[in-house]
C-alpha cells in the first residue's frame, strides 16, 4: 500500500422502518441504503460487493451496487459493520463503518478513499499454535509470519520493520479510538499504536532482495525444528529464514531459544526500542494486528529518540507504545477472534478495511493471503490478491504452509 486514506462518514440520514408481509421480521425489517462515493476523478462503479455484518448475532448479507454506487439491504435491527472494497487494476478503493446502529430505516454514504497495491504484503499469519499430539497438550511457541514481494521490481527487506498493534486481541479494550459524537464514524489515531517492540531487518540498504514473487520467512519466536517434538507443529530451522530474537530484552528461553543451526547471524532481527515489560514477545494468539512498515525520511533509530515518538497507554503506566506514523505503513492485516462477538478493529479501512477471523486456537491453523490466479499467469510469478481488505484478501486453512 502506497498512499494512506482516511473514511469520513455523513450524517446518517433515518425514517421510518416498513414491515414486509408474510415475512417473520416484519416489525423490524428495515430498509438499508448504503451508497459508495468515490473519490474526484473517479467514477462510481456497478457491480461492486457492499458487505454488511451483524456483529451480535454473525449473519452476513451482501448487495451489489447500481451505476450510481448504491446497494440496498432489507435488514433486521441491529450492529451492523459495513465494508466496500473496490479494486480496478493497480487501483484500489476502500470504505467502512464499524458498529453502525440500525433502528430504523437508514440511507448511509461511505467516502470510498484511493490507494495503490502494495509491493510488500503479508502473505501468512500462523499464531494459533497446535496440539502437542502424541502427547498431551497445546504449543504456541511456533507462531511465524511470511512476508511476499507482490510487485514486479526487486524489493529490499533491509530497514523494513515489524510489530503489532495495541490492544494485542481485537478483544480487547482499545484506548485508541472513539466515536464522533456528530456522525457516529469511528475515530482513529493519525498514529499506529505498536506495542512492545519494533522489529527491524538488518542490512545495508541491499543486502536483502526479495525477488518477484519470493517469500521471507519471519519466526517470532523459536527458529528450530518444533516439528522434531511437535509432528503437527513446524521445522523453522530453515536457511534463508529470519527470526525475532534478542536474548538482551526478551530473556524466556522457553519462547525464545538459541536460533537453530541453519540460521544465519545476520538473519537476526534488531529491536528497534523496547517498551512493554515482559520477557516474551507478545504476538497474539488468537486476533493480532500485524503491521509492516518503513521509516521516512529519518531513520527508525532517530525516530524513536524524538520528543512524542512514545505514548504512554491509556490507563496503564508500565506499557508504553510507539506511536508510528500511519503513512509509514506497507502492509497491515486485522484479525479477528472468530470465537467471539466482541471484536473491535484496531486498523483503520484506510488500512485494512475489513478482517479475517481465526476460528480456533491449537489446531495448526493458518491466515492465507489469496493468489491472484490470472494476474499470476500473465505476470509469470506468484502475485497475491491485494485490495487493503483481509475480508476478501484472506482466508483460513488447516495446516501451515510450512508445514512437512
Amino acid at each position: 500500500m502506497k498512499k494512506i486514506v482516511y473514511i469520513i462518514l455523513p450524517l446518517l440520514a433515518l425514517v421510518s422502518c416498513r414491515g414486509f408481509e408474510d415475512n417473520p421480521y416484519e416489525d423490524t425489517l428495515c430498509s438499508f441504503t448504503v451508497e459508495a462515493a468515490y473519490p474526484d476523478g473517479f467514477l462510481s462503479r456497478e457491480g461492486v460487493t457492499v458487505k454488511i455484518e451483524d456483529i451480535n448475532l454473525g449473519n452476513a448479507y451482501t448487495s451489489a451496487t447500481d451505476a450510481s454506487g448504491v446497494a440496498q439491504f432489507s435488514v433486521p435491527t441491529g450492529l451492523y459493520r459495513v465494508n466496500v472494497s473496490d479494486r480496478n487494476g493497480s487501483d484500489i478503493f476502500n470504505g467502512a463503518a464499524d458498529r453502525v446502529q440500525l433502528k430504523s430505516d437508514m440511507r448511509l454514504q461511505i467516502s470510498l478513499k484511493h490507494s495503490k497495491a502494495g509491493t510488500i504484503v503479508i502473505k501468512e499469519i500462523y499464531c494459533g499454535g497446535c496440539k502437542k499430539l502424541p502427547e498431551e497438550g497445546t504449543y504456541q511457541s511456533d507462531q511465524y509470519v511470511i512476508l511476499h514481494n507482490n510487485d514486479v521490481d526487486v524489493q529490499y527487506l533491509d530497514g523494513l520493520c515489524f510489530g503489532t498493534l495495541h490492544p494485542y486481541n481485537a478483544t480487547g479494550s482499545n484506548p485508541w479510538i472513539s466515536k464522533d459524537p456528530a456522525t457516529g464514524e469511528t475515530v482513529y489515531p493519525d498514529y499506529l499504536p505498536i506495542a512492545q517492540a519494533v522489529w527491524q531487518f538488518p542490512g545495508s540498504g541491499s543486502s536483502f532482495p526479495l525477488q518477484s514473487g519470493e517469500d521471507a520467512v519471519i519466526c517470532l519466536r523459536g527458529a528450530i525444528d518444533h516439528s522434531a517434538q511437535y509432528p503437527l507443529s513446524v521445522n523453522l530451522n530453515k536457511e534463508g529464514y529470519f527470526v525475532c530474537y534478542n536474548s538482551t530484552y526478551f530473556t524466556n528461553t522457553s519462547y525464545h531459544p538459541a536460533p537453530g543451526n541453519n540460521i544465519a547471524a545476520d538473519h537476526i532481527l534488531d529491536v528497534v526500542i523496547k517498551t512493554g515489560q515482559a520477557n516474551a514477545y507478545t504476538f497474539s494468539m488468537n486476533s493480532p494486528a500485524a503491521v509492516v512498515f518503513r521509516a521516512k525520511g529519518m531513520t527508525m533509530q532517530e525516530f524513536v529518540q524524538k520528543e512524542g515518538s512514545i505514548v504512554q497507554t491509556p490507563g496503564d503506566t508500565h506499557n508504553p507504545v510507539t506511536a508510528i506514523p500511519v503513512d509509514w505503513a506497507v502492509d497491515a492485516v486485522e484479525v479477528f477472534n472468530g470465537a467471539s462477538a466482541t471484536n473491535t478493529k484496531r486498523l483503520s479501512p484506510s488500512l485494512d478495511a475489513g478482517y479475517v477471523a481465526l476460528s480456533e486456537t491449537y489446531l495448526g491453523h493458518t491466515l492465507m493471503r489469496k493468489v491472484d490466479e490470472e494476474l499470476s499467469q500473465s505476470s509469470g510469478f506468484e502475485v497475491l490478491v491485494d485490495t487493503n481488505n483481509s475480508s476478501e484478501d484472506f482466508y483460513e486453512t488447516e495446516k501451515q504452509s510450512l508445514h512437512e
